[in-house]
């Protein structure tokens, strides 16, 4: 008997309608629930009368919310293109032969979590922010609270700059630079420390440019929660500012 047989099985008998099965029974059961919902459609827009608040679709509701932190154009523009470049280079850097045609979680804990990580606690956490905490005037609401349209919060945003008593231009762009490529530095020397240590096997497979991509966009990711934990916590608005771009 030839060893292909034994390690090879057919999956089309069982798998294949079972696959097959369970976007039919789910597609059915989204036509009938969407045609129960009662969602009319409203009267023709009045440009004399804002929504207030006006959302986008909730799978929109991510990039709206990262306008409160980012330039429109790095919003807007990069942050969605990183997602797509990012997306399209993990075949690429992925060096682990492991895990190929099968589920687990115990050859792919680091390409499962970060992905887990960019998907659940950004993205999905800022739809969920976007959707249920943002209220009128784009104020952030607990839940429980009431959404007033009459409420009034005083808060001064500043530049990290600024902080320093810093005030031309040029010490502003100078500045931030080095924070933003201190960050980037200080943080490829930790995630080379960590990485090291805990994914030894990948990191002996990876190239110099495998392993650079993988650091920049996992350091990328990061610097997303920080910007709005700066926002958020200090008021921080911009960390690095130029006549070109602000970060």
């Amino acid at each position: 008997m030839d060893w292909r047989q034994l390690w090879e099985i057919c999956s089309a008998p069982d798998n294949v309608p079972i696959v097959g099965l369970i976007p039919m029974i789910v597609t059915i059961i989204l036509m009938v629930w969407s045609i129960t919902l009662s969602a009319p459609l409203e009267e023709p827009a009045n440009p004399n009368l804002t929504m207030n608040p006006a959302k986008a679709p909730w799978y929109f509701l991510g990039l709206q919310e990262m306008l409160v932190y980012f330039d429109p154009w790095i919003a807007g523009v990069v942050m969605p293109t990183l997602i797509i470049v990012g997306l399209m280079a993990i075949p690429y850097i992925d060096t682990n032969p492991l895990g190929s045609g099968y589920y687990t979680w115990k050859q792919r804990k680091f390409s499962i979590g970060s992905f887990l990580f960019g998907f659940i606690v950004l993205w999905v956490a800022m739809i969920i922010i976007g959707t249920f905490i943002r209220g009128p005037g784009w104020q952030w609401f607990w839940p429980g609270q009431t959404w007033d349209h009459n409420r009034l919060i005083y808060e001064v945003n500043r530049d990290l700059p600024d902080l320093f008593g810093i005030g031309s231009n040029l010490g502003k762009a100078i500045l931030g630079g080095i924070v933003v490529v201190g960050y980037y530095v200080l943080g490829g020397f930790i995630v080379h420390a960590l990485f090291r240590r805990y994914n030894p096997k990948d990191y002996k497979r990876m190239s110099l440019l495998q392993y650079s991509i993988m650091q920049f966009f996992l350091l990328t990711m990061v610097a997303l929660p920080l910007k709005m934990m700066l926002r958020l916590a200090w008021h921080i608005k911009y960390v690095w500012i130029t006549p070109w771009f602000n970060v």
